[in-house]
Formats: structure tokens, sequence, C-alpha cells
């Protein structure tokens, strides 16, 4: 069985070749030949033909394998790239960044439920923080007041015959 040290979602530092330096994140994996896609690293250049009247011929820019090895997994934590380190952890077993002992492993779905309750919990706190501020200041908010039917004005009859002159 094939596995590879870097996942689909990782970001990854290029360790060698001609993008050497160069940061991404992986968008496809390939166990089987040991290659990965990286976003942004080793642009190849494919030439389109046009195949019909109506279908535009001309170079697209395409990102190309690069091969599993000449990459490194950058940690979310501490920002560097890092070997990955296996643990079994509640029965699963994870990738540990070997510089600070950080999971590498978050599941985007996890990820995004914890921002998620974060930003609903902060929303909450400054509101509770605004209402103590308003009581306070003893600004406490008035009842609405409720609507009333406006009273019907009458109409005045009008001399059509004066020219608005006095005599």
């Amino acid at each position: 069985m094939n596995n590879l040290h870097v996942r689909k979602g990782d970001n990854v530092k290029v360790l060698t070749g001609k993008d050497k330096g160069k940061t991404g994140k992986i968008l496809a994996t390939d166990p089987k030949t040991q290659m990965v896609l990286v976003e942004g690293v080793n642009i190849a250049t494919h030439h389109i033909k046009a195949r019909s009247a109506t279908e535009q011929g001309g170079r697209k820019k395409v990102e190309a394998p690069i091969s599993a090895s000449n990459v490194q997994i950058i940690c979310p934590s501490c920002g560097q790239s890092v070997r990955a380190r296996h643990q079994e952890v509640d029965g699963k077993n994870v990738r540990i960044c070997a510089k600070c002992g950080a999971s590498l492993d978050i599941d985007a779905k996890t990820e995004k439920a914890n921002k998620k309750a974060k930003d609903k919990a902060d929303k909450k706190a400054k509101k509770a923080a605004s209402k103590d501020e308003d009581q306070a200041e003893g600004k406490a908010k008035k009842p609405a007041a409720k609507k009333t039917k406006k009273a019907e004005t009458q109409e005045v009859p009008v001399d059509n015959n004066s020219d608005g002159k006095t005599e």
C-alpha cells in the first residue's frame, strides 16, 4: 500500500526544482505514482487546437504534478515547513508537527464548525457588553410607542370665485 506524507488541502513548501521555495495548497494526490499537484507550482503550457469554427484555440497554463518527496508540509500553528510524525490519538492515527507538536490533521468541517461557534460566541459577548454599557450610562431602552391613527383633517370649503384679493 502506497501512502503519502501529504494530503489534499495541505499547505506545502517546494524543496527542490525550478519552483524551490514556493508555497501552495495541494489540489490532488496520486499515491500510486507518488505525485502531487500543487497550486501555482510547476506551471506548464498546453497548446489547444480549435476543433470547430466556434471553438477558439490557444495556450492554456496548467499545474503539472511534482514528486511528493519534493514538498514539505507547512504547520498551521508554527508556520514552518516541518516533518510529520504519526501518533495514535483517541483511536485515530493523526499526523503531528515534529517541531511544535500540534496536530496537522484538522478537518475542514471541524474547523468550519469551530469558527462558526467562535463567531456566534463573540457576537453574543458583544451584544451583552453593549447592553451592560447602556445600563451603566443610564440609557435604558424605551419601549416602542404604539402606532395610533392620525386624526382626520376636515376639509374647508374654498371659494373659487374670489381671486384672493381683499377690498
